[in-house]
């Protein structure tokens, strides 16, 4: 049976092949044949859209089903762990064979097995657990194509290497297990299920002094039992940190080379099989693969959202009262920073599809050897961490930030002088002047976004060194302050479409801040309650209004791909304000915004496990698309899971046609 998925966390294509588990009921034998045929059909349509055509030539002719003028999403069913912000429902993956969902429950560090065959009531009907592959380890990711289902497993000291797991669908029995790099965050098959990719993200120890080499791993699976692993690393990119950094690629972590510094998330796989693309979040650029040779074959900066610009307005307040204030802000720059990868092909062309949720660095922060100690005035190590994120009001002012010394003042920011200002010729539009950022720094201007540190200020273009300014806002070599000529926010509170060079063929803009902030907008499982009254609230507040503009807005973080009939859609998961957008991006140029489903019912009270039930379902993290052809009551369906509510919930695609 061939099947298309996509998963939102890696953000990936991914097919399934066994077309004996294809039942039509019927009590005539000429229709059975007939719609086996016609459901046949359809999902060959499906994998030709992933795929750009099938390799048999024997293969059945597609029959290409209906193009619907539209959808609008609802909720049919759902599953709850009954835990509450422990991450308990996070990855799903959905084997069509078996008709069994599997789900990542990071609260277990295992993976949850459910029966789906009616899709209204989801059952767990087992687990597949990581312990017995390595002892203390957790699952991060899951993946299943045609019965076989992956595992990507974390060390239980995280920057110890990971392993890849290989079980049957059918009986979860466990296959076999294999070795791979640092912190695998995510996995892949290839779409003729012949290779499973993992994002190993090799993230540093909390202190920062163990920063394993980011990697993605190559992994033969075409004999399960016997699975052979390659590695694609960025080590032929050490030495080139200053060529990169010029071209936008954010390289940062103290004292780490390239390799170490590259921290690869999602992966995407182009539908011939030949590439992967993987995000680079922190790191704000994509890694190009190729996956025969097992080689990263280039680094591919996104570069900055100009947030002075008209269609790229923001709010960046918290502290606003009841106001939405969405507007430009010239001189803020927002890095993409995108979690969630998925591709698609349009006219033998391959287009990228992430979700702009940014991400900051921020190790040791809990660690009050790193911030320094005010009764005994030892002063913070930079040894024990590095946090960069900073608000605004706190970085560039007046007074320098003494005051901000053993509460959060970084020390690696701390070396590089007393203090920094706004530069007037491109902040005075707020306030700012010669030595005094000014109005910028009220709560209702700039003063409460979150951006970081480590960027926008002036260096000297030979020795890479901050050009130093005094008190009074004048270019002197013996100041002690530095000069912001732009201020860098993270991820970009918007989706994007990029070609396979990694240059942007169409982004949301604000569109999905504006649309929140709308009349049209409506929230509820009944779809009842104006999105505008909770704007931009927290998916773990009751009313909430606002709190999350000084970081990342809604947070759009997953990202899944359906193709119906002609039409491919997209289905952003909203991390914070929680609910999935739906676009039609059949046209990569021209997207159109179709559904907006949150199922949150009440909004006044802090979500805890006592009320999830009358709360609803919230922070999605991973969705994956089901075709018609493949689900199990005969229509499309979108199942996601939510991190913070620790409940799966599936939804149906109604068509308009």
């Amino acid at each position: 049976m061939l099947r298309i998925t996509q998963r939102q966390r890696p953000g990936f294509i991914r097919m399934t092949q066994n077309v004996s588990t294809i039942k039509v009921l019927t009590l005539e034998l000429i229709l059975k044949k007939t719609m086996i045929s016609l459901a046949a059909g359809a999902m060959v349509a499906g994998l030709l859209v992933a795929c750009g055509g099938s390799d048999d030539p024997a293969a059945t002719p597609p029959v290409v089903e209906a193009t619907p003028a539209s959808l609008k999403l609802s909720k049919i069913g759902g599953f709850s762990t009954g835990q509450y912000a422990v991450s308990a429902a996070e990855i799903p993956a959905f084997d069509a064979a078996s008709k069994r969902l599997f789900v990542v429950n990071a609260q277990l560090g295992a993976v949850d097995v459910m029966n789906l065959a009616d899709s209204t009531s989801p059952v767990k009907i087992g687990t597949l657990d990581a312990t017995a592959i390595l002892a203390g380890a957790v699952i991060n990711s899951v993946a299943v194509f045609n019965g076989l289902v992956a595992v990507a497993i974390e060390a239980p000291v995280k920057t110890n290497r990971g392993r890849v797991a290989l079980y049957r669908a059918s009986d979860l029995t466990l296959i076999s297990s294999v070795t791979i790099g640092a912190q695998p965050d995510m996995i892949v098959f290839t779409p003729d299920g012949k290779t499973v990719l993992t994002a190993n993200e090799g993230e540093p120890s909390d202190d920062y002094q163990v920063d394993p080499e980011g990697s993605i791993s190559v992994i033969d699976v075409s004999n399960p039992a016997a699975p052979l692993v390659r590695t694609a690393d960025f080590v032929q990119f050490i030495g080139q940190e200053a060529a990169l950094r010029a071209k936008g690629v954010r390289i940062y972590g103290p004292r780490a080379n390239t390799a170490q510094d590259l921290e690869p998330e999602y992966i995407t796989v182009s539908a011939d099989g030949k590439t992967a693309w993987v995000t680079l979040q922190e790191n704000n650029a994509l890694a190009k693969v190729n996956i025969a040779k097992a080689t990263v074959t280039g680094i591919l900066p996104l570069g900055f959202k100009d947030h002075g610009a008209v269609g790229n307005e923001l709010d960046v307040s918290d502290k606003e009262g009841a106001a939405i204030n969405i507007k430009t802000w010239p001189g803020v720059r927002g890095m993409y920073q995108p979690d969630s990868i998925a591709s698609y092909t349009v006219g033998g062309k391959t287009y990228l599809v992430t979700a702009n949720e940014g991400d900051a660095r921020a190790w040791g922060e809990f660690n009050p050897l790193y911030w320094g100690d005010k009764t005994t005035s030892t002063p913070g190590d930079a040894n024990k961490g590095f946090v960069e994120e900073f608000r605004v009001k706190y970085l560039v002012n007046a007074a320098g930030w003494s005051s901000r010394e053993f509460k959060d003042l970084p020390p690696q920011l701390k070396a590089l002088g007393a203090g920094a200002l706004l530069n007037p010729a491109t902040f005075g539009y707020c306030g700012a002047v010669d030595g005094n950022p000014g109005g910028c720094l009220a709560d209702a201007s700039l003063g409460r976004l979150n951006i970081s540190w480590t960027m926008g200020y002036q260096v000297d273009s030979a020795t890479g060194k901050p050009v130093m300014y005094n008190a009074a806002g004048k270019k002197d070599p013996a100041g002690d302050r530095l000069m912001y000529n732009q201020l860098y926010s993270y991820g970009a509170r918007s989706f994007s479409i990029w070609d396979e060079d990694g240059a942007l063929v169409w982004d949301s803009g604000a569109e999905i801040e504006k649309f929140l902030a709308s009349t049209e907008c409506k929230s509820g499982s009944t779809r009842n309650i104006a999105c505008a009254d909770f704007f931009n609230s927290g998916h773990n507040e009751g009313n909430a209004k606002d709190s999350r503009s000084d970081a990342k807005g809604p947070e759009p973080e997953g990202v899944a791909l359906g193709k119906i009939g002609d039409k491919t859609f997209a289905f952003i998961g909203l991390e914070r304000m929680s609910g999935v957008l739906v676009y039609d991006i059949t046209n990569p140029a021209a997207p159109k915004r179709v559904d907006y489903l949150n199922t949150r019912d009440e909004w006044l009270s802090n979500p805890s496990a006592a009320n999830l039930a009358t709360v609803g379902d919230l922070g999605p993290e991973g969705l994956v698309f089901i075709p018609a052809a493949q689900s199990p009551n005969g229509k499309p369906l979108l199942v996601v899971g939510n991190e913070v509510s620790g409940s799966t919930s599936v939804l149906q695609l109604n068509l308009t046609n």
